[in-house]
């Protein structure tokens, strides 16, 4: 893996490089064959107009970054991984959250593949192929979705930040699956202007990096306003750890990675306390009718569905169609419910710097287990619905979460998730910060 953006800015500011040799690694990054697929459209030209004209006192210098397919680009259309929308008229400008990294410097090195309209979190995309997660490259796994192109850019050195979107788990889920960083903040922190929406309630607008260091720095960028992190030690951390439903179904792996994770950060000094929570059993109840992401992406797609149904994925087109059953008392219900859940579950993290749980229970299956096919429908959808758990935990809640490697060398990359509630995010990067470190060196 290619150093962070902080070596990289290091090399620029010492002379040991330059903004135009960097953005050809990237894009030399981005032409082989560990990126088929990853891009659906390709800015090489103009990010080494941006690189040539870099200014360095800027904090990503000419350095490249990439956008996910669901952000306007001024003069680009927006297909959001989709065939339907792919003849759709150009934005005008950049979403809020593209400007704010060019300002920074960045130069955009294309527009990244994702699932359909970002709903799954399995990457799969039948319009577009599904790029390979490159922590294997002898069997094609999944990269995790939605962001999946946007995390194999980064995971394959093409890009230092992958911009993207997260709803239930589409930045934390491809960050683990590739063995990378993904920072989900609290929502309202970031504008969602100009990002094609799933659900309006839950999306959030984020990134991947391949430090924790650099999440902060895109963070910043993304939400103009600065992180102050604390650089205590790990052992003035408080950590819970919930057994209920975070670590249900855990494959091997992934069991054996989280608990060594857990001893590590024990020996560093951390405090991690095992608590219950009694509030997380009632997710199924409050969100049988279907929850906010069908009902409100349907709200957005139902005039598209009656026109171009039959060219969207039928397994996105599926979970969109089961917002069109919900009551309009039921989607208010829905909404009270959500907020009093928030209130339970806040006091009970409240006496708690961070909660650390597997960001996903299990490590990336194969490509062919999943492909497209009714014959796979079920495999699919069961996969997809075990990605999803976990980290759509903290969409509903609200809050923020970042998904950190913790597994061992010779295996398939796992990620801790270190989460809590809304507006707490300065105090969780402090602390991955910290777990990040002591990871390093266990």
């Amino acid at each position: 893996m290619r150093p962070d953006l902080h070596a990289a800015r290091h090399a620029l500011t010492t002379g040991a490089s330059d903004a135009r040799t960097e953005m050809e690694h990237s894009i030399a990054a981005a032409e082989s064959a560990a990126c088929e697929h990853v891009f659906t459209r390709t800015l090489f030209d103009e990010a080494r107009r941006e690189a040539a004209g870099a200014r360095p006192q800027l904090p990503l210098a000419g350095l490249a970054f990439t956008a996910k397919d669901l952000f306007d680009v001024a003069g680009q259309p927006t297909p959001a991984g989709s065939a339907v929308l792919s003849h759709a008229p150009a934005a005008k400008t950049d979403a809020v959250a593209v400007a704010r990294l060019r300002a920074a410097g960045g130069a955009l090195l294309g527009r990244t593949n994702m699932t359909e309209f970002a709903f799954s979190g399995v990457g799969i995309n039948p319009h577009h192929g599904t790029p390979a997660n490159p922590a294997d490259p002898d069997t094609p796994r999944i990269p995790g979705g939605s962001s999946s192109g946007a995390a194999v850019s980064v995971a394959t050195g093409a890009a230092f930040i992958g911009l993207g979107s997260d709803t239930g788990g589409s930045i934390r889920i491809p960050a683990a699956l590739n063995g990378i960083v993904g920072f989900k903040n609290t929502a309202r922190l970031v504008p969602t202007d100009g990002a094609l929406p799933l659900s309006t309630t839950l999306d959030t607008v984020c990134a991947m990096t391949r430090s924790v260091r650099d999440a902060i720095t895109a963070h910043e960028i993304l939400s103009n306003r600065r992180v102050i992190a604390g650089n205590g030690p790990l052992a003035t951390y408080r950590f819970a750890v919930s057994r209920e439903l975070f670590q249900n179904e855990m494959d091997a792996v992934v069991a054996g990675a989280f608990e060594r994770t857990l001893r590590a950060l024990r020996r560093a000094g951390a405090q991690i306390t095992e608590i219950s929570l009694p509030a997380l059993s009632d997710l199924p109840a409050i969100n049988a009718t279907g929850g906010f992401s069908a009902a409100e992406s349907y709200a957005w797609h139902r005039h598209l569905l009656e026109r171009s149904g039959a060219g969207y994925d039928p397994r996105v087109a599926q979970r969109i169609l089961k917002g069109a059953t919900m009551k309009a008392h039921e989607y208010i219900d829905l909404c009270h419910a959500r907020k009093e859940w928030i209130a339970r579950m806040e006091q009970a993290l409240a006496s708690f710097d961070a909660v650390l749980s597997p960001t996903v229970p299990v490590t990336a299956p194969t490509i062919a287990s999943l492909a497209p096919g009714a014959e796979r429908d079920e495999a699919f959808f069961g996969i997809n619905a075990l990605l999803l758990r976990n980290p759509s935990v903290v969409n509903m809640l609200d809050g923020c979460a970042i998904s950190i490697p913790c597994h061992a060398d010779g295996e398939l990359p796992v990620g801790l998730m270190i989460w809590h509630a809304a507006l707490r995010d300065d105090g969780v990067l402090a602390a991955a910060l910290q777990a990040e470190q002591a990871l390093a060196g266990r």
